[in-house]
C-alpha cells in the first residue's frame, strides 16, 4: 500500500512538473503575443482617463470611446502626412551630408586632428582590424538585409494588431474589469476593487503623463533647434520625443544624440553643438523638477533606486515595452505592499 501511494505521489508531481514546463513553454513560444496584449492593454489603461473625462461631462462611453479614438488618430494621420515627407527628405539629406563629411576632405582633416591629440592610440591599426571584420562578414550582408525586411513587415503587421487590440480593450475594459471582480470571494471583493481601480487609475494617468513629457520635449526641441540653426532641426525633435517615451534614461539618451548629430553635421560651427548641449542640460532640470512633478505627481509614486532597478529589469525582461511599463507596475506593486501586506502583518 505505501508503494502504491508513493508511486501515485510521484506519478502526480511528474505530471505537474511536465505541466508546468509545458505552460512555460507555451509562454515562451507565444511571448510576441502576449507583448502585443501587454502593450494594447497599457495603451488601453492610458486612453482611460480621458474617456472617463467625457463621461463626467454626461457623454455616453460609446460616443466618449468613438471621439477619442477619431480624435487620436486623426491627430496621428495629420502629423505623419505632415512630418513624413520631410522626415524622408531630411533623412536623405543626413546621408548626403555624412558621404560628403567622408569624400571631400573634412574627415580626413578630423581624423588627422584625432591622432594629434590621442597619439597613443594606433587608428590606422584599429580602421583595418574593423575593415577586416566588415569584409569577413559581407557574405551576411543579403541576409541580414532580408532579416531587416522581414522585421519591416512583421512590425507593421505588429502595430497593427496593437491598434486592433487596444481598440476592443478600450470599448470593453469596464465589463473585464467586472468579470475580474466577481472571480473574487464577495467578502473580498470590495477591498480588492478599489485597489484595483487605484492601480489601472496610475497606470492610465502615467501613460498620459509620460507621452505629455515627450510632447513638451518634441515640441520644444523642434522650436530652439530652429532658431538656433542645427541641422535638422525636426528630425531631431522627433529622435527626442521618441527617446523621452522611455522613462529615467529617455530624455538624457536621446540629448546626447541630438548633441552629437549636431557636432557631426556642422564640424565648421561647434558652437552650435555646445548651445544644444547647454539647451539640453537647462531641460533637463526644468523637466525633473518643474515640469515632471506637476504632470506625474497623481500618476507613480516610486523611490528613485526603485525607478532605477524597475526599469532595468524591464528593459532586460521586455525591451522598449519593459522598461515603459516596469515603473507603473513598480508602483502597483508598492501599493499592494501597502495597502494588502503591511496591514495583515501588523494584524498578526
Amino acid at each position: 500500500m505505501k508503494i502504491q501511494n508513493a508511486f501515485r505521489v510521484g506519478l502526480i508531481g511528474t505530471l505537474g512538473v511536465g505541466l508546468g514546463i509545458l505552460i512555460l513553454s507555451a509562454i515562451v513560444s507565444l511571448s510576441t503575443v502576449v507583448t502585443y496584449i501587454g502593450a494594447a492593454l497599457f495603451l488601453a489603461l492610458g486612453l482611460e482617463p480621458i474617456i472617463a473625462f467625457l463621461e463626467r461631462r454626461k457623454l455616453p462611453r460609446w460616443s466618449s470611446i468613438v471621439i477619442v479614438l477619431v480624435v487620436i488618430l486623426s491627430l496621428l494621420g495629420l502629423l505623419l502626412w505632415a512630418i513624413i515627407p520631410i522626415i524622408v527628405k531630411q533623412a536623405s539629406s543626413l546621408v548626403e551630408k555624412i558621404t560628403e563629411f567622408v569624400q571631400n576632405g573634412t574627415y580626413e582633416d578630423w581624423y588627422v586632428g584625432l591622432q594629434k591629440q590621442f597619439p597613443g592610440i594606433d587608428f590606422d591599426k584599429t580602421l583595418q582590424d574593423v575593415w577586416g571584420s566588415v569584409q569577413h562578414s559581407a557574405g551576411d550582408i543579403g541576409a541580414g538585409l532580408l532579416s531587416v525586411g522581414i522585421g519591416i513587415v512583421s512590425g507593421f503587421f505588429g502595430v497593427l494588431i496593437v491598434l486592433i487590440l487596444t481598440i476592443y480593450f478600450t470599448a470593453s475594459l469596464p465589463n473585464m474589469k467586472r468579470t475580474a471582480y466577481e472571480l473574487v470571494p464577495a467578502s473580498k471583493r470590495a477591498r480588492f476593487a478599489d485597489i484595483a481601480e487605484q492601480i489601472t487609475d496610475s497606470v492610465g494617468k502615467y501613460v498620459m503623463g509620460q507621452v505629455a513629457l515627450a510632447l513638451c520635449n518634441g515640441i520644444l526641441s523642434a522650436i530652439f533647434l530652429t532658431i538656433i540653426g542645427a541641422p535638422f532641426p525636426l528630425l531631431l525633435a522627433v529622435i527626442a520625443f521618441l527617446f523621452s517615451l522611455i522613462p529615467l534614461v529617455g530624455t538624457l539618451t536621446g540629448s546626447v544624440v541630438i548633441v552629437l548629430l549636431t557636432l557631426v553635421l556642422l564640424p565648421s560651427s561647434p558652437i552650435t553643438a555646445l548651445i544644444a548641449a547647454i539647451w539640453y542640460v537647462i531641460y533637463m532640470q526644468v523637466e525633473a523638477y518643474v515640469l515632471s512633478p506637476r504632470i506625474m505627481n497623481r500618476a507613480v509614486s516610486v523611490p528613485g533606486a526603485l525607478v532605477v532597478i524597475a526599469a532595468l529589469a524591464g528593459g532586460s525582461l521586455l525591451g522598449l515595452l519593459g522598461a515603459l511599463i516596469a515603473i507603473p507596475v513598480a508602483a502597483s506593486m508598492l501599493l499592494i505592499i501597502k495597502q494588502v501586506v503591511v496591514p495583515r502583518q501588523n494584524e498578526l
